[in-house]
């Protein structure tokens, strides 16, 4: 008998719940892989920085048009989701995303920078109704009051994706598939086949998965403002458009920000190995938030889990970035622990942080866009190895934003709260603008100037988790 929440016991959800982090996990795998394929791309079709940033407008610009399209039709026709059911949509969007991994062979033949664009912006509709449905359905799966700690975790997995993806995408393109050695738009073609066979491979693990279905309030179409009654939930959007749009921009960039002579002069590819520290730390305090936020009842206990968490993850992201493909012969470059203590200092900063925020999401997310201005300034006027992990510790800092305002943004919100979803997903478009705004500075100022330019985001955000995120009663239409 199939489960739903009017059950008076309480459903057991870790089955299908650890079959959805698998959906995070591979859609934070292909987002970040546009972080290796900006320089890449920027090199072989010779663009400047701000023509390389219409990679992330093509793929976050899709987030936008989609969802506009989603809000519209359930607002006039009926929730999709609420019609076909999560299962079925989260299918849909893993075939999509499939599809749109196997447009990358023919861009690749006909090497025209166009073609890639639309191949990201196909793949970026399947992402975007993926996000749609596995989000809400996350925080759904089990009591409300843990909403966050689900989606954190889940986040984590995703971080998990994101941590991985540099590094396996930098050797698959720079080592595996490279030609003579060389990087070609070739080089591609079959990477983004193997991702595009994994997501149809996923929507049959789904497929096959038992997915609880949930009994829905009753909902009716008109032309009224529907999820966007909720004040709280304008105020969340914004902040959602604040923080994709700072954590993609800064993503986009660290590569060109690490190879600056002003920073560490790294090459290209070991760069990209770099980015582990920057999503990884992402991974670590999403895990952390998860933790932070979860019913533990016992403080000693949650900063303990926290504190082994940090440093198990930490010692897994510092063996990753030792792997190295020199030659062909495998081997491994080790940092020594004085190279490695600034990122060791962040962390217990991060941990400082979160015992600051004293388990309350909004109480977190203020506390923590403090870090990330901090830690933009330091990046942005500093030299050296002091900006390098600044710069690189953002991700530490930005790790919980997520979860935090799309909980917040989301409360209370009933029967609308798929299509408000849809509104916070269509505001993941920040990732498509930001980054332009980010590399027509670059262009203008240098690349480490740049990076003062998300400081404003994370002010809005401060404010969200300061004031914004009260619910109030919603507004009527006249």
């Amino acid at each position: 008998m199939e489960k739903t929440t009017t059950e008076t016991a309480t459903p057991d959800y870790r089955r299908p719940f650890i079959t959805i982090t698998l959906l995070f996990f591979l859609w934070g795998f292909i987002t970040v892989m546009n972080d290796v394929l900006i320089p890449y791309l920027k090199d072989s079709f010779d663009l400047s920085y701000f023509q390389a940033g219409l990679v992330q407008f093509a793929f976050f610009g899709a987030f936008f048009f989609v969802s506009l399209a989603y809000y519209f039709i359930s607002l006039y026709r009926g929730d999709p989701i609420n019609r076909i059911g999560y299962k079925l949509s989260i299918i849909i969007s893993l075939l999509i995303c499939g599809f749109g991994c196997a447009m990358f062979y023919p861009a690749a033949e006909f090497q025209a920078y166009p073609f890639f664009l639309g191949a990201l912006f196909l793949l970026a509709t399947g992402v975007t109704l993926l996000q749609i449905a596995a989000n809400p359905y996350a925080a759904i799966l089990g009591k409300p009051e843990t909403a966050s700690s689900r989606l954190n975790l889940a986040q984590g997995v995703n971080s998990l994706g994101t941590t991985i993806a540099p590094i396996a995408g930098g050797l698959l393109l720079y080592k595996v598939f490279a030609t003579d050695g060389e990087v070609t738009i070739d080089s591609i073609k079959t990477p983004y086949l193997i991702y595009g066979a994994l997501f149809v491979l996923l929507a049959i693990i789904v497929w096959r998965s038992h997915l609880p279905s949930f009994a829905k309030e009753e909902e009716s179409t008109s032309s009224s403002l529907g999820a966007l009654k909720f004040p709280h939930l304008r105020y969340g959007m914004i902040a959602i458009f604040m923080y994709v749009g700072g954590e993609v921009a800064i993503g986009s960039y660290l590569i060109s920000f690490m190879k600056d002579e002003n920073i560490l002069g790294l090459p290209e590819a070991t760069a990209s190995i770099y980015l582990a520290y920057y999503w990884g730390g992402a991974m670590i305090g999403r895990l952390c938030g998860a933790i932070s936020l979860s019913e533990i009842a016992s403080s000693a206990r949650k900063y303990a889990y926290m504190a082994v968490t940090a440093l198990v993850v930490l010692g897994v992201v510092y063996v990753v970035t030792a792997i190295r493909i020199e030659e062909g012969v495998f081997a491994m470059n080790f940092m020594t622990p004085t190279q490695i203590a600034p990122y060791l200092i962040l962390i217990a900063l991060n941990f400082v942080a979160f015992v600051a925020g004293r388990g309350n999401a909004a109480r977190v997310l203020w506390v923590f866009s403090i870090g990330m201005i901090t830690l933009l300034c330091i990046a942005s006027f500093t030299q050296g190895s002091l900006a390098f992990w600044a710069a690189l510790g953002t991700g530490l800092f930005n790790s919980i934003m997520w979860s935090n305002i799309f909980t917040l943004a989301i409360k209370d919100l009933k029967q609308h709260t798929s299509q408000g979803s849809s509104l916070l997903v269509m505001m993941i478009v920040g990732g498509a603008i930001v980054p332009l705004v980010m590399g027509a500075a670059a262009d203008r100022v240098g690349i480490q100037l740049a990076f003062a330019v998300p400081i404003i985001n994370y002010v809005y955000i401060g404010f969200y988790g300061l004031i914004g995120h009260r619910v109030h009663e919603p507004e009527v239409a006249a």
